[in-house]
């Protein structure tokens, strides 16, 4: 849920309410603020000089907390993707304020009209931040990427660089990119196809009120470069996590697939949304056929992504593979420092390893502790989000109590029938019984409250 549009403000007390109930900080404390910006002035030393390389950052066009930039540079058949990232590790010193504000928040929450940030701004939207206005300094990561999209990592070094240009999802034309930028990417979603990945990329939710008054849902499928910045990220996550996993260290993202029971709901879902899923498809076959520009197979996407088991953080341990099913692979997250604590510490470990170092002892300490850290902080975003879906669910039905809905029923429990709308991707239940999953059912809407941010629906002979 990236945007609400709201002239009149009817969903700004709502939004409040959520920042209340799940203690959304609204800055930073005064000494935070004071350490970040005197870290800020931190001269850059003991760097490789990498100015000379041509980077660009590839974000949404009014982001300044800017994680990633990257280079392509062809050798032979493969091209190595030279990935620079944020090297946050550079400004803040363990133990210090802002380092442990930062283990006291985990992550970046995000809400539709603002963001509590892991770091103060002087950081994560200045110094930090790989914007192109002049040198940053950056952990660059320069992997190998062969004929069939195999990502190896090749050297990890600290280093300054320059970026040539700060480039929008929304706008940035394919002459603007590197070269090799579309192989590389058409490479890499292949070896994904290959290894069974189950890649989800649901599209953004939007709100926003229509010229009768009335909130209605808007989908927006990732832009094309937004896709394909995605699998330069990620091919960078895989590599590292293998090369750290080789080494017997590092913090793991791992995630079962979805139940057989959660994949049967999915199956009602589809249904629900008048999408073909054939029998002897997998589900991963299946999302392969969704055209995310479609609404209904948009709407799909995000019920797949909400009937996930979740993932979670694991350090290393000998004689065991972390996997992480969506991804088919062993999976690490080390590109968003600037958003997700665990990031920085994964990084510190890499830069070691590549070159041969023992891994600092704050660094495998660190992944000791970091699950829980992480784990909470992952749940504190899923139910800041879950609460900003329900708000929005109820905001759009608003005006519309005594309508008559189609819907199917995706799953029954001991408090009824949770159900889908086939017309709208809403989920809700109702107190009726005696019905099966993927029974088609109407209910009629009795109340929408966003200010409680519930509705109410009973189901209709």
């Amino acid at each position: 849920m990236k945007a609400i549009r709201d002239p009149d403000c009817l969903l700004a007390q709502g939004l409040d309410a959520i920042r209340a109930q799940f203690r959304v900080p609204a800055g930073f404390p005064p000494q935070v603020e004071a350490a970040a910006a005197q870290a800020a002035r931190k001269p850059l030393s003991d760097h490789a000089d990498r100015t000379a390389m041509p980077f660009v950052t590839l974000d949404p066009a009014s982001a300044t907390d800017l994680d990633q930039a990257f280079a392509l540079e062809p050798a032979g058949g493969d091209w190595l993707l030279h990935y620079a990232i944020a090297d946050i590790d550079w400004f803040v010193a363990d133990g210090d304020p802002v380092d442990q504000e930062a283990w006291a928040r985990g992550e970046t929450l995000y809400l539709p009209d603002g963001k509590a940030a892991l770091y103060p701004r002087a950081l994560s939207e200045s110094a930090a931040s790989l914007l192109p206005d002049g040198p940053r300094s950056a952990v660059v990561f320069t992997s190998r990427i062969d004929a069939n999209g195999k990502a190896v990592l090749e050297r990890v070094e600290r280093a300054v660089i320059r970026s040539r240009a700060k480039l929008g999802y929304e706008a940035v034309r394919p002459e603007e990119l590197p070269a090799g930028f579309g192989e590389v990417a058409r490479r890499l979603a292949e070896a994904d196809n290959a290894r069974g990945a189950t890649r989800v990329d649901p599209p953004e939710q939007e709100v926003e009120r229509d010229s009768s008054g009335h909130f209605t849902l808007r989908l927006r499928p990732m832009a094309w470069a937004e896709r394909h910045n995605a699998a330069l990220s990620l091919a960078t996550n895989l590599a590292v996590a293998d090369a750290l996993h080789r080494a017997g260290t590092g913090l793991f993202r791992v995630m079962e697939r979805p139940s057989r029971e959660a994949e049967g709901r999915l199956r009602h879902t589809a249904e629900a949304f008048g999408l073909a899923w054939p029998q002897e498809a997998s589900l991963a076959q299946f999302e392969r056929l969704l055209d995310p520009a479609d609404p209904r197979a948009a709407a799909f996407m995000l019920a797949v992504r909400r009937a996930g088991n979740g993932a979670s953080y694991v350090p290393y341990q000998p004689g065991v593979i972390p996997w992480h099913a969506a991804m088919a692979a062993t999976y690490c997250h080390m590109t968003a420092p600037l958003r997700r604590l665990a990031d920085r510490y994964v990084i510190r470990a890499a830069l070691a390893v590549a070159n041969g170092q023992e891994v600092p002892g704050s660094a495998a300490s660190a992944f000791q502790r970091l699950g829980p850290v992480m784990d909470r902080a992952q749940a504190r975003s899923g139910q800041v989000e879950r609460a900003v879906v329900d708000l929005a669910e109820a905001a759009i039905l608003t005006g519309r109590e005594g309508e008559q809905f189609e819907a199917v029923v995706t799953d029954q429990g001991e408090s009824g029938a949770r159900f889908q709308l086939c017309e709208l991707p809403v989920v809700a239940r109702t107190t009726a019984h005696r019905v099966q999953p993927g029974d088609r059912i109407r209910v009629r809407l009795e109340s929408a409250d966003p200010t409680r941010r519930e509705v109410r629906f009973a189901r209709q002979a």
